[in-house]
């Protein structure tokens, strides 16, 4: 086996670029994984624009699906040359986050205090998953094998995108019969518009502009689609609904403007489900919060990880009750690292998910 490896590093804000750098030891707990198949995430582009802090010299990446190079003389249960993929959030399974049932907080509080995403560790506090290959902590807890009739483009969306957006209809508690409304159709408002669907949602409203996303919303569940350059989405959904809102809304993209239509389309009791990446402060408008007594519920979720979840995810890609494929849109190898992060950054050619195999 080579000593090193190729690996997208995040030099300086406004440049990831292909490094060498030493194949990773594998300790007691960890497994080796051979990366397969990867993609590049939104949160990436924040990394490379500097607007997300990380250390320079890191390897980006959060979404692997590979094959088992080695085991740890701890893991069992295992096998050397399986497939399998990790989730981006990377749970030890003992924490007092993990143990209070928050995974994705997991490392959140440290002897230097509270910090929020302490689960995710993929390219954000360990190397990540850009590379040829990726150590995977507490693999125990985090690596889920893929079964032998999924291609690695199916289950590629598990470990953040489909993770994420599912949870959005999950915090949200949608119920059978709901009426739901979700705010941009990137790849994680479609995964929220297809687990608004499987959640039980009857009514199913997708607000985006660009015509070829809002097609897969209806493919994926939507009942009605709103372009928002056309259209004031919120006055669109109250029409939509008689006027009596959303008993939830998601917000996927992470601006003051969706956040605030979301909360201006609730009905009385209704829930926003926040699944955004906020870069400035909120703000909560008097009017559409009902001056606080409302009975509205804000409620906001980091992408669920650990092997569990991924396993109960790889079922519903099994059961042929979801199709994520057409996401994937771009396919590049990883010696064109940089040519796919362009195209991905500056959202040309209709890109939505690229597919990076090194």
């Amino acid at each position: 086996m080579a000593r090193t490896m190729k690996a997208a590093v995040f030099v300086e804000p406004g440049k990831i670029e292909l490094r060498e750098k030493k194949v990773p030891e594998v300790g007691p707990n960890d497994a080796l994984l051979r990366i397969t198949t990867t993609t590049i995430c939104g949160t990436d582009v924040h990394i490379l624009k500097g607007e997300y802090p990380v250390e320079k010299g890191l390897t980006i990446g959060h979404e692997p699906v590979g094959v088992i190079e080695r085991l740890g003389s701890g893991v069992k249960g295992y096998r050397e040359g399986q497939r399998a993929i990790a989730g981006a959030i990377t749970p030890s399974g003992w924490s007092n986050a993990c143990l209070c049932g928050k995974c994705s907080q997991d490392g959140a509080g440290t002897k230097h205090g509270w910090r929020p995403m302490g689960g995710w560790r993929f390219g954000n506090t360990i190397d990540g998953c850009q590379a040829e290959y990726v150590l995977v902590p507490d693999a125990m807890a985090n690596l889920a094998p893929v079964p032998d009739h999924l291609t690695d483009e199916q289950v590629l969306m598990c470990p953040d995108i489909m993770s994420t957006g599912f949870s959005g209809a999950e915090s949200g508690e949608v119920k059978i019969g709901d009426t739901v409304a979700v705010f941009a159709q990137g790849p994680i408002g479609l995964c929220a518009t297809a687990g608004a669907r499987l959640m039980g949602a009857t009514t199913i409203i997708a607000v985006d502009r660009v015509p070829e996303r809002l097609a897969i919303a209806r493919k994926l569940g939507a009942t009605h689609v709103v372009d928002f350059s056309k259209a004031n989405p919120v006055e669109e959904i109250m029409r939509i609904t008689d006027g009596r809102g959303c008993d939830v809304s998601i917000e996927a993209l992470g601006l003051q403007a969706t956040f605030e239509a979301c909360l201006r389309v609730l009905r009385p009791g209704g829930t926003l489900s926040s699944l955004g990446v906020y870069s400035t402060d909120l703000k909560i408008p008097y009017d559409a919060f009902a001056a606080g007594l409302g009975d509205h519920r804000i409620v906001t979720t980091l992408c669920p990880g650990g092997k569990e979840r991924m396993r109960r995810l790889m079922e519903v890609i099994s059961s042929g009750r979801v199709d994520l494929r057409a996401m994937v849109t771009h396919r590049f190898t990883l010696d064109r690292i940089e040519e796919a992060y362009d195209l991905f950054s500056h959202q040309r050619d209709g890109v939505m998910k690229v597919a990076l195999t090194p």
